[in-house]
């Protein structure tokens, strides 16, 4: 077992070191997904996929990070510390049940300390129909112009335009069109892409090549950004059916029989933190797994208050079409992007593995119908 501090790291360099080692320790075999371009170190970047059980288990645990890449300082201290948990594995181990680390689904905006991948695509937005014509957010067709201004930090008169459609339209409003996700503006936030990124297509072929014996599969899938600093809200991640949402709650939520549990959420009920999305990553999984019996979740650790997440990623979208920015206003962004997405403390740190460590076990137990 290592301390909990030891297990994230600042930088993705380090952090794919340390998911490595672990893995290296655990006697793991690492499948390295390679993206053929440097990071911002000049260093190597990959997703690296590591399996842990009995080749023919038939029950599958995903536990994948770094989905939004800056994101994945989180995700990654969570998957590094589970390989070298003894505990964790046995019970595993002892449930049946084999675990799939996928660690930095997306490595270019891990890296960089972007949520978006290299094509600028929010990866959580890129698994729509390409064939079919392509959602139209209206109210971000709104907002874009002020979302994304020509200077930084905005105008008065900028943040006054942003308030007062805010007022008109109530904090929700502002973060369902921001967030649900736009098809339009390629340098816009939360764009979904015109076609699947490298990422998506990636973790398809991991999908195919590690889920075709599985009966039974479970998705943990690491991120944060919403809700109250250091508590990891249980967003069902599923289609909107309601057996899956049963199961759900019966694993991760107060069905699963502790008194102070919270409901698992659903962003079709209005339940979540979450604005309702399209385009979600798991939907992959129906077309994958056809096969396999479905249940997940989105662990979503709080961090700042949404509005201060939705201006650093103004900052950072701005960022990006102004590379040519002074050093002193780059880096002031970037360090505020991190801090919207990773909370640099021991105590957010400790509250991070612990919640993450629960649902662990409750989806072994889950999978293996205990």
């Amino acid at each position: 077992m290592i301390g909990i501090g030891e297990a994230f790291a600042p930088r993705y360099a380090q952090a794919r070191q340390k998911f490595l080692q672990a893995c290296l320790s655990a006697g793991l075999t690492v499948e390295p997904h390679l993206l053929p371009m440097r990071g911002r170190d000049g260093e190597e970047l990959s997703c690296d996929v590591a399996f842990d059980g009995a080749p023919d288990a038939d029950r599958l645990l995903i536990l994948s990070s770094g989905c939004h890449g800056v994101e994945g300082h989180c995700g990654s201290g969570v998957q590094v510390f589970a390989l070298h948990d003894a505990e964790w594995r046995e019970k595993a181990r002892s449930a049946g049940v084999a675990v799939l680390y996928v660690h930095a689904l997306n490595p270019h905006g891990f890296s960089f300390g972007r949520r978006v991948t290299q094509e600028n695509v929010d990866l959580n937005r890129n698994f729509v129909d390409f064939t079919q014509p392509l959602p139209v957010n209206a109210a971000y067709a709104e907002l874009h112009a002020l979302l994304v201004p020509d200077t930084w930090p905005p105008t008065a008169e900028n943040q006054a335009a942003v308030n007062a459609w805010i007022e008109k339209n109530g904090i929700g409003a502002y973060q369902t069109a921001v967030s649900g996700g736009q098809y339009q503006f390629e340098d816009g936030l939360f764009f979904g892409g015109k076609a699947p990124t490298w990422s998506h297509r990636m973790i398809r072929a991991v999908l195919r090549r590690h889920t075709r014996r599985t009966r039974r599969l479970a998705w943990i899938d690491l991120h944060t950004g919403l809700g109250p600093n250091g508590i990891g809200e249980r967003i069902f991640a599923c289609r909107d059916d309601k057996s899956a949402y049963e199961r759900a709650n019966a694993w991760w939520g107060n069905g699963a029989g502790q008194a102070d549990a919270a409901p698992v959420t659903s962003i079709y009920d209005g339940s979540s933190t979450s604005a309702l999305l399209r385009g979600l990553m798991w939907d992959a999984v129906y077309d994958e797994c056809p096969q396999a019996e479905y249940t997940g979740i989105a662990m979503e650790y709080g961090t700042v208050p949404v509005l201060d997440v939705l201006t650093a990623l103004r900052g950072d979208h701005w960022l990006h079409r102004h590379p040519e920015a002074p050093a002193d206003l780059s880096d002031a962004i970037r360090r505020r992007t991190l801090e919207a997405f990773y909370t640099d403390t021991d105590a957010w740190r400790g509250q991070i593995v612990s919640q993450a460590r629960q649902a662990m076990f409750q989806a072994a137990d889950g999978l293996s119908g205990r």
